[in-house]
């Protein structure tokens, strides 16, 4: 009956909340395994890429683990306007550079001969969750609206997670957002055509604070005790930047400025099963469901300091679901490679469109989206070989060896689908026409456990 109970509040929270707030787009792909999957990881949660997917997954981590890699993100941009010039557009090249990357560790401090802590996993990681690069040739319409954004964004993520109850995790954690030099240029950018010959660029940073919590639920366990259904639940708050920085024109500073940019709140709610799980094999399916309040982007108004509005950009988004269904078929167990286990990935991500005709900026991808991923990864033991030459179990620093080393990989194409921009008068008429996008993205991470 408890059982029962703690499942039906954790479901009652899927389906109660309705948050409002704003973002810029997110990237999806916080880790390798789960970017296999179509990122439908919440309730899956077993890496240390829990720390961004869902912190309570954390205390399913022994030992101490790290996660480190990133993904390479490129693509085709076309606009075919009303007179039917066409207007290609990138990445700022033809991959994002730096890459979005992430890192990660935890540590489960259970045999520290504290009892209190025997349930309690610590961790802290890295990431950089929001934005990409976009890029249009100065000489496009579309240059008057906008040639080109940036958000090399930073997620410091300081993170603790929980073991209330043998089937029930908590966890919970800080978002600090900042930029730093080391990715990008260190600011948010944005560039657009004033004249001919003439550039405007307005840039910002600044650091804000947010923060997340997740639950995972084990409904149902196999005879070996392992899950078969777990049901998860995660939130991330909204943090507000205020983007302080410089006007320039042709590369000289006309005045400081500021814009308020508010990063999301988001809630997932999600659920999965395993068909098959035993001692050789895994089978997991999962569905996860994320709403985003958009509706809370009303303007990224360009002001003075004393607040004058400069320039006013409305924006009026609207709140937006996004599906995620992924898989994972695991061989944990094979005669031809003892000591290794082998997974397999697939996923598939439809995500909305948050941006209004009548706001649309070329520099943000905005349109209905469809994401496919599939997967691949490679775990090593103590007792598998590494490329015939050393055991797994050898690899390390000194006295420090990892128990487990792994390698996963992933790929994701973003089919946007097609959308006509139209109603857009004077300065913003460039912006009319035919949008036709794809996104490519391929990802590593590498991972240990100690």
């Amino acid at each position: 009956m408890r059982r029962f109970s703690l499942l039906l509040i954790i479901i009652v929270l899927i389906g109660s909340s309705s948050p409002v707030s704003a973002q810029v787009p997110r990237i999806f792909g916080q880790g390798a395994a789960a970017s296999g999957m179509g990122n439908a990881f919440a309730a899956q949660a077993d890496n240390p890429s829990a720390l961004h997917y869902n912190p309570a997954g954390m205390t399913q981590l022994p030992g101490v683990q790290v996660m480190a890699g990133g993904l390479l993100v490129g693509g085709p941009l076309s606009h075919r306007g009303p007179n039917g010039l066409t207007t290609s557009g990138d990445h700022d090249g033809v991959i994002a550079w730096p890459a979005p990357a992430h890192t990660y560790i935890t540590a489960n401090l259970q045999g520290l001969g504290v009892p209190l802590l025997d349930k309690l996993t610590v961790g802290v990681g890295v990431t950089t969750p929001f934005g990409s690069a976009t890029r249009w040739p100065d000489t496009s319409p579309l240059s008057t609206v906008a040639s080109f954004s940036a958000l090399p964004l930073f997620d410091i993520k300081p993170t603790i997670a929980y073991q209330l109850l043998p089937d029930l995790s908590i966890g919970a954690g800080a978002d600090i957002y900042t930029f730093a030099g080391l990715f990008g240029e260190g600011h948010a950018e944005f560039q657009r055509v004033v004249s001919p010959g003439s550039k405007l660029e307005l840039n910002g940073k600044d650091t804000a604070l947010g923060f997340n919590v997740g639950a995972l639920y084990t409904a149902l366990r196999n005879g070996d005790g392992l899950p078969v259904v777990n049901v998860a639940v995660v939130y991330r708050s909204q943090a507000t930047l205020h983007l302080d920085g410089v006007q320039l024109i042709n590369g000289v500073k006309v005045r400081d400025t500021t814009t308020t940019l508010v990063l999301p709140q988001v809630i997932t709610g999600g659920i999965a099963l395993w068909p098959i799980r035993n001692t050789e094999r895994e089978w997991k399916l999962e569905l996860n469901v994320d709403y985003v309040g958009w509706k809370s982007v009303r303007n990224l108004d360009i002001r003075r300091p004393d607040g004058t509005v400069l320039l006013p950009q409305p924006q009026n988004w609207k709140s937006t679901y996004a599906i995620l269904v992924g898989t994972e078929y695991r061989w944990l167990k094979m005669n031809q490679l003892p000591g290794w286990e082998v997974a397999v990935r697939g996923g598939y991500t439809h995500q909305q469109t948050q941006v209004p005709d009548a706001t649309f900026n070329p520099t943000i991808p905005s349109a209905d989206v469809h994401i496919i991923s599939t997967g691949f990864g490679l775990l090593c033991r103590e007792n598998g070989s590494f490329l015939g030459l050393t055991p797994c179990g050898s690899l390390g620093i000194g006295s420090i060896k990892a128990k487990v080393v792994g390698v996963d990989l992933s790929y994701q194409v973003s089919l946007y689908e097609p959308r006509t921009i139209a109603g857009n008068t004077l300065d913003r008429a460039g912006v009319n026409g035919f949008y036709q996008n794809t996104a490519h993205a391929g990802g590593l991470s590498v991972r240990a456990s100690f």
